[in-house]
């Protein structure tokens, strides 16, 4: 059985999402159950125990310093790589 909803959101995005909306050939109202009936089932939820066991035991065997600045050690990775 169907039911109204009404929201209030900012305009921007109702823009953006009815463009969405439309280029993905569906309707606002669609999109929006798609993804209360996603964020709400329960079987998609990520699970902690569903880690495996290879994942676990990687977890905290790297240690970085505290001021350790990953994007800028990307960067000069890549320099060298592809210098």
């Amino acid at each position: 059985m169907d039911a109204k909803l009404t929201l209030s959101m900012d305009a921007e995005v109702i823009k953006r999402a009815k463009e969405f909306a439309k280029n993905n050939q569906t309707s606002l109202s669609q999109l929006i159950e798609n993804y209360f009936s996603n964020l709400t089932n329960k079987e998609l939820k990520p699970q902690k125990d569903n880690i495996s066991s290879t994942v676990k035991s990687l977890s905290g065997i790297l240690h970085l310093p505290k001021n350790f600045d990953h994007k800028k050690d990307r960067e000069e990775y890549l320099r060298k790589k592809y210098k």
